[in-house]
């Protein structure tokens, strides 16, 4: 972004034709000497912009005089470079540059007479390059003259407002000579009054300054005197003056002078470099996008390829069950079965069959979800580690006990990233934290109405929060969640952070050993916070990339899947006493329909268990076509007394070092409970303050800072997709909160959870610091989580950093791959939606006999989701629908359409 405004205009783009026209007015030679003899030259090119008008090419001035410069600026870069032959046939307008900078006149200026005197000596034409010449009345000067004249005619200059120098400074002055050398020099000049008209001149004193910054003392009294007539006693006075000379004190406005006109030139070459390094980054930049769409079309050219390959496949195979069956039917399906029953059979063989042969996986590979065993995150027993004498038992477990980002986490802070002092340090992109919006919320924080230092504030409160607050955040959910009726300010618990909530609820819900339900993958801190408090365990519902059963997307949430792993967890003894729910869902940034948060209510209504619904990413989806549904706004809840609702500031205003969360819940015996845990959780007085003026200030929410950061979320959440599109990497497209969910199993070549480590360990070595999908209980080894919620610079070095690794990781396998070339693992390959861009090449079979027809058909599923090959075929596709369409609607049931 220009930040000195629309002066300059640089986003106007000249075309061939109008640089001409340009060019041909510029190289003028009155034009020349008009912008060498002026110390300020934006008349002239509003005259050149004016002539240009005429003509019918509408430019400003500062258009003109800016493509000016950037064309002296690429003739000098081209003249410069020791390529500069290949530079000066590549670029059109080099040799009329050259002609018109090598030929640009060199003026003389000095005084007489108060008036100015320039000499102009032209070593070429210029206008002769081209094919016609401009009519007298086009020029934008009345007093341009032919390319062939040699001089410009001196002129007495009396006006202030033609002269082309600067004003002259005071006469120099003269310490005081004896009476006899001013008798002497009167005598001189009596005398020679009377023999010579050049008395008549005067010999002034003084400093004349030239345009061309330096300052001389004024010699036209001996040169110019000299050059008319010859004068008797001359030399006497030479000699005389000679004499002074030595006796001349210097004045200080000259050395000023000097310093000031030497500090301009040194300002004028540093502007002079870096405008040339802006437009050499410029060029980087551009060639960088051009070598992006190239990266893009060859990847879509592959892919496109990729599909006829299976394509061709599925005919051989086709082909060869014809020739092999005496049945008139392409296929040989079974009797009373139609075509499209058999297609359906077979896309859910492929679609479904992802649990065969994992069972063979070695490792630390998760089984598919209905031939494992529920894994529960229980109380560790004492027993398996080393203990401490001085720690109790519940003290020796959580000194042991270490989140799977601890050591990330650690790292970072001794070696964090900073691009003055520590520029090689390592970059965070695993911490949730928006980094976008601090110049927003630390200019609206430190305003005047935040100040506020009451006795009250310095006391201690309801330990539920001031009742200010609780009022002030019940209006601000009504309004944000769209809540059918005011939520009540009574219902408003307040607490420093979602966290602690988390502790609270966990403790009065759940007994010890007791357990609550969550989808995983999952913000991994939920496991601390219910964890070391109460004793509580987790019982994980596992969601995986395939798109089998009632799932229409990668990672859905389903109540089958709910029910399973309640059900495995009952059989094994657990019970469960609540339903934790993430909207929008941290790592995967799904957002639920109301349909769907319907459905998990329902069925944890059914169960009598509670809802935890952590609503933190609330103001954070970026993208208008994505909808946000709070469970605050629905009509009807179905158990009020068990669904709890939890919000903070730290994301949706980027203050995480705020702590502050609220819980909104109707059952008071649930309040007053979590209420007396408020003790050990409360905010302070002046935060709470702080937070009610926030809360309060509507206009600068909605009109101010939503905006900006919902805008700078688009714009960085498009930067790093768009950069693992061209790496080539599978990710899911979501509109809200700081990540994307990253698919880097390709790079894992056994695909277990070692490898994954080691491959986390790997980025952080490389100085950039990602969360891994062990983090977040990810079923599938080889996904990772990456935050965008950065500046730009800070997001492109970590991708550079990213891209290295990875490149360097494709290398390694691709040389293992060369020892055993027709070895190819598709299991763990995600099956796709629209939502999952699948770009990567690694996904192709390389052994095309171990295929059957429904691996193929599976397989072109894949392909065809993964792209959008469909839409660019949409009039082909509602052609064949016509034509044949009962095909077409097996086809639509394949491909998931329907």
């Amino acid at each position: 972004m220009d930040f000195r405004g629309k002066k300059y205009e640089r986003g106007s783009n000249w075309s061939d034709p109008e640089v001409v026209e340009l060019l041909q007015l510029w190289a003028d030679e009155s034009v020349q000497v008009e912008l060498e003899s002026c110390l300020r030259n934006q008349h002239v090119f509003n005259h050149i912009a004016e002539v240009l008008r005429e003509k019918g090419i509408h430019r400003t001035g500062d258009q003109c005089r800016e493509k000016i410069k950037k064309m002296k600026l690429e003739y000098r870069r081209i003249k410069d470079n020791s390529k500069a032959p290949r530079g000066r046939r590549s670029w059109k307008f080099y040799e009329v540059m050259d002609r018109v900078l090598t030929s640009r006149p060199t003026l003389a200026y000095g005084s007489l007479s108060g008036g100015v005197m320039a000499q102009q000596v032209l070593q070429g034409g210029m206008v002769e390059g081209y094919h016609h010449q401009f009519p007298a009345s086009a020029l934008p000067f009345e007093h341009s003259q032919h390319p062939e004249l040699m001089e410009i005619k001196c002129e007495e200059v009396n006006s202030d407002e033609h002269c082309l120098t600067p004003e002259p400074p005071p006469p120099v002055s003269y310490q005081q000579g004896s009476p006899e050398e001013h008798e002497m020099e009167r005598a001189f000049l009596e005398r020679a009054q009377n023999d010579s008209p050049i008395s008549r001149v005067e010999i002034p004193t003084e400093t004349s300054v030239s345009p061309s910054g330096f300052s001389e003392p004024n010699m036209a009294n001996s040169s110019q005197i000299q050059n008319v007539v010859p004068r008797p006693g001359l030399s006497a006075l030479h000699r005389l003056r000679k004499k002074r000379k030595g006796q001349r004190v210097r004045d200080p406005l000259d050395d000023l002078l000097l310093k000031t006109l030497t500090s301009q030139r040194a300002m004028e070459e540093r502007f002079l470099q870096m405008e040339e390094r802006r437009f050499q980054r410029d060029l980087e930049v551009e060639e960088r996008r051009m070598q992006l769409e190239q990266r893009r079309f060859e990847l879509e050219r592959e892919h496109e390829f990729r599909m006829f390959n299976v394509f061709t496949q599925m005919l051989s195979i086709l082909k060869q069950s014809h020739s092999g069956s005496s049945s008139s039917s392409s296929v040989a399906v079974p009797r009373g079965l139609d075509f499209s029953q058999a297609l359906s059979e077979i896309a859910g063989m492929a679609g479904g069959g992802g649990g065969r042969g994992e069972g063979d996986l070695k490792g630390t590979r998760a089984r598919p979800l209905g031939e494992r065993r529920v894994d529960m995150h229980g109380f560790c027993q004492p027993g398996d580690f080393q203990r401490s004498p001085y720690l109790s038992a519940r003290g020796n477990i959580a000194s042991i006990f270490r989140g799977s980002t601890e050591e990330g986490y650690k790292a970072y802070h001794a070696d964090k990233y900073d691009e003055d002092k520590n520029p090689n340090g390592i970059i965070n992109f695993g911490t949730s934290e928006n980094k976008l919006c601090f110049d927003l919320m630390s200019k609206r924080l430190t305003q005047t109405d935040m100040n506020l230092m009451e006795p009250p504030l310095l006391q201690y409160p309801d330990w539920k929060g001031h009742m200010f607050l609780r009022e002030e955040v019940a209006r601000f959910l009504t309004y944000y969640c769209k809540a059918p009726a005011p939520l009540k300010a009574e219902n408003v618990i307040v607490l420093n952070g979602c966290g602690s909530l988390f502790s609270a609820l966990a403790t009065v819900l759940c007994d010890p050993g007791e357990a609550v339900l969550i989808a995983t993958p999952f913000y991994g801190g939920i496991t601390q916070s219910v964890f070391l408090y109460g004793n509580v365990k987790l019982v994980y519902a596992y969601l995986d990339s395939k798109i089998t059963g009632t799932s229409t997307r990668p990672f859905q949430l389903t109540v089958e899947k709910l029910e399973k792993a309640l059900q495995d967890a009952r059989a094994e003894g657990v019970t469960v006493r609540a339903l934790i729910l993430l909207n929008p869902q941290n790592p995967l940034g799904d957002i639920y329909s109301l349909s769907e948060l319907r459905d998990y209510l329902e069925f944890a209504k059914r169960h009598e268990l509670h809802v935890i619904v952590d609503e933190i990413y609330m103001l954070s989806v970026f993208d208008e076509s994505a909808t946000f549904h709070s469970v605050l706004g629905m009509d009807r809840l179905p158990d009020p007394q068990r669904t709890h609702v939890m919000w903070g500031i730290s994301k949706d205003f980027a203050v995480s070092g705020i702590r502050f969360g609220t819980l909104y819940t109707e059952n008071q015996d649930v309040a007053n409970a979590v209420g007396s845990l408020c003790y050990f959780h409360g905010v302070c007085g002046p935060v709470q303050h702080k937070v009610a003026q926030l809360l309060r200030d509507r206009d600068w929410i909605n009109q101010v800072y939503l905006r900006a950061n919902r805008a700078r979320l688009k714009a960085a959440h498009t930067y790093v997709t768009e950069e693992l599109k061209t790496l080539g990497v599978p990710f899911l497209n979501r509109n809200a909160g700081f990540f994307v969910w990253i698919d880097f199993r390709k790079y894992l070549k056994t695909g277990t959870f070692e490898e994954e480590m080691l491959l986390w360990r790997r980025f952080l070595d490389n100085k950039v610091l990602l969360s891994c999908g062990k983090a977040f209980e990810c079923s599938e080894p080889g996904w990772f989580r990456i935050i965008f919620a950065d500046k730009t610079h800070r997001l492109q070095l970590g991708m550079q950093r990213i891209r290295k690794v990875l490149e360097e990781r494709e290398q390694e396998i691709l040389a293992e791959e060369k020892e055993q070339p027709c070895q190819s693992d598709q299991e763990g390959k995600a099956d796709s939606t629209d939502e999952v861009i699948f770009v990567s090449r690694h996904q192709e079979p390389t052994c095309a006999g171990g295929s059957n027809l429904g691996d193929l058909i599976g397989l072109l599923q894949q392909q065809m989701r993964s792209s959008d090959w469909l839409q660019k075929n949409t009039v082909k596709t509602e052609q064949f629908a016509q034509e044949k369409p009962e095909i077409y609607d097996v086809f639509t049931k394949l491909v998931g359409k329907q």
